[in-house]
């Protein structure tokens, strides 16, 4: 076989595999050589219970799709050779993505990556390639796993002290490190267009570069994976808690996108279109912004993602959409035909890629295909306006926005049954664990312990 041959030639002896889970953790294990070339003719099979439990391995009460009556199965995987990556520190080992899926690639139900590849296969099938760009605010400190359930998650060190966004200073002094990020990321093939410091102690900013489809996800979940590696290995921690503490702002984990025709055009532009908004364009953002209180536990999928929502904190509390508006949860960016594109604000560091573009491509679809239209874009703080039929107010917990997901007829049309039970049983499991342990509102204790180095 060509593929283990080139590997051999290079030196590869070990292949390191991962699934990434519904929470966007990638669970894997090495295989050797003569594993992954019986895995690459006929599959191989991976234990379904990375479906079965939650965050911290604790099983799912009363699952349908795997549970104790099933018996926790090892079901059907295929790996993606087009996910292939080098290590730059493990330079005999290769890594690979892989779906729960049979050798007819027939989907596994709950996967999050095949479900978002059903989503790119719809916008395929309406002439549509989709084209996005993540990026991440992280908080990184001079901290260990150890030291950071010994200090009990409080009067921890930042990598950096003080508020200092775009700090040229901050990126100077430390460049070895800011010079590690980027190579890996280049390495890696997760390549960022930019980085830089945020506000608040130790915050940086990542863009990763735009691409076509599932890369663009396998881009983000990688970078998302890797870049808390890259930290742990020089005695550092990276989290991308939605918020860590009530000190300081969130942490987001916005999504440009756009569609892109047959031809190759930029179907969001039109030059002669108030804003180059074409009529995709705005029925794409119509039916994000329609859906968007319904789809919210997809986007915003943990109890600390709702710490974030806050009023007048870079983080949106209404379904509402403005013309280079900040303040918004989606933002139109005029441009050229390139650069014409939305940034899908409401998105933060803790969701997981494949659910946060499949639940913002998925709406937007059916925007366009129902040919919907957005009210008024917001001017000025969109905090002030009040909530209205054209503002409508996002859930604020996680148990309220899962409620309404589950009795969506529409997510149930986009994503299927299967699916929407699943994760709703998910996401119902999540608060439940929390309102057990819970001493204070909120439990910032609970939610480090449960999220800080992991989501």
């Amino acid at each position: 076989m060509q593929m283990i041959e080139q590997l051999k030639s290079e030196g590869v002896n070990k292949i390191k595999v991962g699934i990434f889970d519904v929470d966007g953790v990638m669970r894997g294990k090495y295989i050797n050589l003569k594993k992954f070339a019986s895995a690459l003719e006929s599959g191989f099979g991976f234990c379904d219970v990375v479906f079965g439990w939650d965050l911290v391995d604790e099983l799912y009460d009363q699952p349908t799709v795997t549970g104790w009556h099933t018996g926790y199965p090892d079901a059907p995987a295929q790996i993606d050779l087009n996910s292939c990556r080098q290590i730059p520190w493990e330079p005999t080992t290769r890594l690979f993505i892989a779906d729960f899926a049979d050798s007819n690639d027939q989907p596994y139900p709950v996967c999050p990556r095949q479900l978002l590849k059903t989503v790119l296969r719809q916008a395929q099938r309406m002439g549509y390639t989709v084209r996005t760009a993540f990026e991440y605010e992280f908080f990184l400190f001079r901290e260990t796993p150890a030291t950071v359930r010994q200090k009990k998650y409080r009067a921890l060190t930042p990598f950096t002290p003080g508020m200092f966004g775009y700090s040229m200073i901050r990126s100077s002094a430390q460049s070895e490190l800011f010079h590690l990020l980027i190579d890996t990321a280049e390495q890696m093939d997760f390549e960022l267009e930019g980085i830089h410091t945020e506000t608040g102690p130790g915050v940086i900013e990542a863009a990763i570069s735009v691409d076509e489809g599932l890369a663009a996800a396998d881009k983000a979940a990688l970078f998302k994976t890797f870049i808390k590696v890259v930290a742990q290995r020089n005695d550092l921690m990276a989290t991308f808690m939605a918020k860590w503490s009530s000190e300081y702002p969130g942490q987001s984990g916005h999504l440009h996108q756009s569609l892109w025709d047959d031809n190759g055009n930029n179907a969001f532009y039109d030059p002669d279109a108030d804003h180059q908004m074409s009529a995709v364009m705005q029925s794409y953002l119509a039916g994000q912004l329609l859906l968007m209180p319904v789809v919210l536990p997809m986007i915003a999928p943990t109890i600390n993602s709702y710490t974030r929502m806050i009023k007048g904190f870079w983080a949106p509390t209404h379904a509402n959409w403005g013309i280079e508006n900040r303040t918004c949860a989606i933002r139109a960016i005029p441009g050229k035909t390139k650069s014409q594109r939305l940034e899908y604000r409401l998105a933060a560091a803790d969701g997981n890629p494949y659910l946060v573009m499949a639940a913002a491509v998925a709406c937007g679809l059916y925007g366009v295909e129902h040919q919907l239209q957005p009210p008024a874009p917001v001017t000025g703080n969109a905090y002030d306006l009040p909530s209205s039929e054209t503002n409508v107010e996002l859930p604020n917990t996680l148990a309220t926005a899962t409620k309404q997901f589950q009795s969506s007829q529409v997510l149930r049309q986009l994503f299927g049954d299967v699916w929407v039970d699943h994760f709703a049983l998910t996401r119902q499991w999540e608060n439940q664990v929390y309102w057990s342990h819970k001493t204070g509102e909120p439990d910032w204790h609970w939610m480090c312990d449960r999220y800080f180095e992991i989501i």
